[in-house]
């Protein structure tokens, strides 16, 4: 399926069923606990507020975010969870699902989002509008910065 076509899921977390909320839970602890080697607490009382999105690929989510209102991880919206299964890496989901956050985020009005990104990323999320605004710093073990992408 080529990627124009790709459909994007978008669920609040009260319209999530049991087993979407089981994969997507399962997809976070493979990348970013199991691959990454970084014991973490995932469930961080963040989703019941969150907007979930997400491509899948037969009956299987392969790509994920989520997106916190303003005013609960930062003062402005922000993207976060942004995960990819090893195996769909390189095919430009991520991609798709940024643009179409950016997108649900600012479509009554533009406004600023923010995210914590992993430090080695910065080039990735500047493609997107983002810019640094942090100095680098720990986040479970991982170093990271604070990108902004303005109005």
């Amino acid at each position: 399926m080529s990627n124009q076509n790709r459909a994007v899921i978008i669920k609040t977390f009260q319209q999530l069923n049991k087993a979407e909320l089981y994969e997507i839970i399962q997809l976070r602890i493979a990348v970013f606990i199991i691959e990454q080697d970084c014991p973490y607490q995932d469930l961080d009382g963040m989703d019941d507020q969150g907007l979930h999105m997400w491509i899948e690929e037969d009956g299987e989510i392969v790509s994920y975010l989520r997106i916190n209102p303003a005013a609960t991880r930062f003062t402005e919206p922000s993207l976060g969870r942004i995960v990819t299964k090893m195996t769909y890496r390189n095919k430009g989901l991520g991609e798709i699902l940024i643009n179409k956050a950016i997108e649900e985020v600012c479509k009554a009005e533009p406004t600023a989002i923010r995210i914590s990104a992993q430090s080695y990323l910065e080039n990735y999320y500047e493609k997107f509008g983002f810019i640094k605004c942090s100095e680098e710093y720990l986040e479970d073990n991982i170093p990271h910065i604070e990108m902004l992408r303005d109005a």
